[in-house]
């Protein structure tokens, strides 16, 4: 559908009117949070597209607090679980349980009832426990003894985990890392910054503590908001030949074809489109640019393609190949 330049202009002034509450969400979580500056504005990403994230790093890098710190600025209910090999899915999900006054069985929920789950260190489970996930994350309801219980929105799951190399960890099931919408890689800090961090952290004092300063109507609001910027249909071939040259390289005149085992899934697809309205809405704009999309395309893409046991053993990581795709297809 065509769309008038002054139609742009009044998108672009309905997203920077909405984007106000954000700003006020980043400047909270910086009282914690020293640099990761791309982390956080991703983390918001996912939380304007309504998608989970995974955020992987080696503990000590503020994965966790960050994800706390996101959470306890929405005015929404907060869980955190801590992912441990003894874990069950009823630990999770809930169970029944039986009441001796009248002989009945009643629904005690889980922690997975709420608003933004923290799954912390969620590799360290079992493939059991992973997949306890996988109905809350897509449908949004989880099944209890056959029952089927909706959860309240907003509903965001928020893992960490550590890199799979690390000792006691599981790899995800492909079918649980796909839902995620965002894999991000939390690395360390510069000098500066983690001089800073000293300076903040380094007392008895503790952590600040961060203020609610967004009601989840905003949020509603808001997603609406990312709903409406401008898309222009250029862009949106252009984000059907990224995906597409995750499966077929060779049509695309790439050569990583030995490299790539699986290509991205269509929900890269949707994810694309949704990560870069969603980026255009934090930089004030009523339109999305290519720039947006190759922005965000990286912590899309790197956990949908698999690679191949020869990019293995050349060293090769699924980063190298969206990176090899992303320099060579035509940006519009």
């Amino acid at each position: 559908m065509a769309i008038t330049h002054v139609e742009v202009q009044q998108i672009g002034e309905l997203v920077r009117q909405h984007q106000a509450g954000f700003d006020r969400l980043l400047t909270e979580i910086r009282r914690v949070i020293v640099g990761q500056e791309e982390l956080l504005r991703k983390m918001l990403v996912g939380l304007l597209s309504d998608g989970h994230i995974l955020l992987e790093g080696v503990p000590g890098l503020a994965k966790t607090t960050a994800v706390a710190c996101l959470a306890r600025g929405i005015n929404t209910r907060f869980q955190r679980i801590q992912f441990t090999p003894d874990l069950l899915p009823a630990d999770i999900l809930g169970t029944l349980v039986f009441q001796p006054q009248d002989g009945s069985f009643a629904v005690r929920k889980g922690p997975i009832f709420a608003n933004i789950v923290l799954a912390d260190e969620v590799n360290r489970a079992p493939a059991k426990v992973q997949s306890a996930l996988l109905e809350a994350m897509q449908e949004r309801q989880v099944t209890i003894s056959g029952e089927s219980y909706p959860l309240e929105q907003p509903f965001l799951v928020l893992a960490t985990q550590n890199p799979i190399e690390q000792e006691g960890t599981y790899p995800l099931p492909e079918a649980q890392v796909d839902r995620f919408m965002l894999k991000l890689l939390v690395d360390y800090p510069s000098p500066a910054e983690e001089r800073q961090i000293l300076d903040r952290m380094a007392t008895h004092r503790g952590v600040p503590a961060i203020n609610a300063v967004i009601e989840p109507r905003e949020l509603f609001a808001a997603r609406k908001v990312v709903d409406e910027i401008y898309m222009d249909d250029k862009i949106k071939d252009y984000i059907v030949a990224l995906v597409q040259a995750t499966r077929r390289p060779a049509e695309f005149n790439l050569k990583v074809a030995e490299w790539i085992e699986y290509g991205a899934s269509p929900r890269a697809t949707i994810y694309l489109a949704l990560g870069a309205r969603a980026m255009a809405f934090l930089a004030g704009r009523g339109y999305v640019t290519p720039q947006d999309v190759k922005d965000i395309a990286p912590d899309i893409l790197r956990h949908r393609v698999i690679v191949s046991y020869e990019a293995e053993a050349e060293e090769q990581t699924s980063d190298d190949v969206v990176r090899h795709v992303l320099d060579h297809i035509e940006v519009p």
